[in-house]
């Protein structure tokens, strides 16, 4: 007993040790307390609170230096023991050694990959996968994508027989939904790592199981999982995966013909009965709008064109059977989903059951980042009516803080402040739109005219006012915004006072703001205006200045006298 107390003393103060632990130091500490020492004690049920994961952490520590990785070959058999024991905690830590390595050799080194086969290893880290907890679901899952870096580990992970109960798509057949969840994030994980390993997918086949899960389930959650699993892979195919970028597409555009459906139906399918929650909602808003946010979605979709159950014909048939609309299929390109799903948007909003805030918010949001593409931009400013009209309304309510901020940083996505200078300005009928748009919220409100409206969101608080900044920054690139900037010189002066703001974003929000102004004035008439000879001048001195030098504040300066005498 007094041997356990001296290893569990030793090994606490070792994994709470602040900072890395030389090479020296983990000698030492295997020295007194080898290995061997170290399992067997993990093999006793000792009555010392926080034994167990103080060893662990201990070990976990070990096998990430240098001198700890290289004992590992030499405790394989251990290993598999871990792997096969009865706590979470101990199987966690076996697949964290098996990483440890992994990631200690070189990716032409077979030698490691050999002793993950030999010992049985990869079939017990599959089913750690599908009948363990997250925790040890994800220390596996990590494991096998640390394992498909090596060359001759793609005929373990992929094998060519398709009867192999270890083939990812038998694994997923035969598991439960949460686990084939958990399979399908695997496959998304692997297609990123490499050409090599996206290979392997793509011929595997493994791709095709994203979208049958979605066709083939009614569970809200997974279904859920199943889009942020398609928005992942429409995020992580980068370089490496670029040879598949069609696939992918495809991929990428069922998921926007899905949220289409989702809406539309108020279910995961059309031909399902079920009612859609509000958090399902929410959810679905909240991935749609990250999806979207990306410029070039609409081109690559475009140039894919798959063919795929056209979406009027879907609305049409509603009530039809699933082999009834399949029928009806024609090319369709994403705007066409895009403006389905922007409208089911609208039609949440606009419903009497979305009266939760957070739920707005995100539907807000939601427009928010689909707008922030030109193709988006036009699109939530051409519905009719436009589904930008809940952002213009809501930016300029003073009624509702927290949906108040969710528009103003909308309407700039919308206007276009994270899209390059060039895309601001979006074709005639949608710049119509914003302009009507902005212009009769102005009309209902007590300010009359957006001079006012810009005006009195620049004198709220600061989160405001920074979201302000970013709207003014894309709405000035439009001569009638400018004209309606310089109609207040308050404006003028809140956006030139470099002590205006105290964060370091504010500030740099609002110098943005005033140098995307000057930029808007030398551009226009206004620029030989001899009535505006002194606004060019202060905010060419404020754009000289920068976004933190102000008069006012200045830093400390020392001063230099002749000392008095004693």
């Amino acid at each position: 007993m007094e041997d356990v107390n001296q290893l569990f003393d030793a090994a606490f103060e070792f994994a709470h040790y602040p900072g890395a632990q030389n090479e020296t130091s983990v000698k030492e500490f295997l020295d007194r307390f080898p290995l061997p020492v170290i399992f067997n004690a993990l093999q006793t049920d000792p009555d010392i609170p926080g034994f167990e994961n103080t060893l662990v952490t201990c070990l976990e520590r070990l096998f990430k230096t240098k001198y700890g990785a290289s004992l590992i070959p030499q405790y394989m058999p251990v290993l598999q023991v871990g792997l096969k024991a009865d706590s979470a905690v101990v199987k966690s830590l076996a697949c964290k050694t098996v990483l440890c390595l992994l990631e200690d050799c070189d990716t032409n080194d077979v030698s490691s990959v050999q002793l993950v086969v030999n010992n049985g290893i990869y079939p017990l880290l599959l089913d750690y996968i599908i009948n363990s907890d997250d925790e040890v679901a994800n220390a596996a899952s990590e494991t096998i994508k640390s394992l498909a870096r090596f060359p001759d580990a793609m005929s373990v992970i992929f094998p060519s027989e398709t009867n192999d109960p270890t083939h990812l798509r038998n694994l997923a057949a035969r598991c439960s939904s949460l686990a084939r969840v958990r399979v399908l994030s695997l496959i998304v994980k692997l297609f990123s790592i490499s050409r090599l390993v996206a290979s392997e997918v793509k011929k595997s086949g493994l791709l095709d199981l994203l979208e049958a899960e979605m066709k083939g389930t009614k569970d809200t959650l997974v279904i859920l999982n199943v889009l942020e699993l398609y928005y992942e892979m429409n995020a992580e195919v980068n370089g490496s995966g670029a040879q598949f970028r069609v696939r992918a597409t495809n991929i990428t555009y069922s998921a926007v013909v899905f949220y289409h459906q989702f809406f539309f139906s108020g279910s995961y399918v059309l031909y399902s009965g079920t009612s859609t929650g509000p958090y399902e909602k929410l959810r679905a808003m909240m991935i749609s709008g990250r999806l979207l946010s990306k410029e070039n979605i609409y081109k690559v979709v475009e140039e894919a064109r798959p063919v795929v159950p056209c979406l009027k014909a879907s609305v049409c048939c509603a009530h039809k059977t699933s082999d009834e609309v399949e029928k009806l299929t024609t090319n369709c390109f994403v705007s066409e989903c895009v403006k389905a799903l922007i409208s089911a948007i609208d039609g949440s909003l606009e419903s009497v059951e979305m009266n939760d805030t957070d739920a707005q918010e995100a539907a807000i949001d939601a427009l928010g980042q689909m707008g922030s593409t030109t193709k988006g931009a036009d699109l939530v400013l051409s519905t009719s009516p436009p589904a930008a009209r809940h952002v213009v309304a809501s930016a300029f309510d003073r009624n509702a803080h927290g949906k108040q901020l969710a528009a103003l940083h909308a309407l700039a996505n919308i206007a276009g402040e994270t899209r390059p200078k060039s895309n601001r300005i979006v074709d005639g009928k949608a710049e119509e739109s914003l302009r009507c748009l902005i212009y009769d919220a102005a009309a209902q409100s007590t300010k009359l005219t957006p001079s006012g409206l810009f005006l009195s969101v620049l004198q709220q608080s600061s989160e405001i006012r920074l979201a302000g900044y970013r709207t003014l920054t894309a709405l000035v690139a439009r001569p009638w915004c400018l004209v309606e900037i310089l109609a207040k010189e308050e404006i003028i002066n809140i956006v030139t006072d470099a002590t205006t703001e105290t964060a370091k974003i504010a500030m740099e929000a609002r110098y943005n703001c005033c140098k995307a102004i000057h930029e808007a004035f030398l551009c226009s008439n206004f620029v030989d205006d001899p009535r505006r000879l002194k606004t060019g001048d202060k905010l060419q001195e404020a754009v000289r200045s920068g976004p933190y030098m102000s008069k006012k504040h200045r830093g400390a300066r020392p001063e230099v006298m002749t000392g008095e005498g004693f």
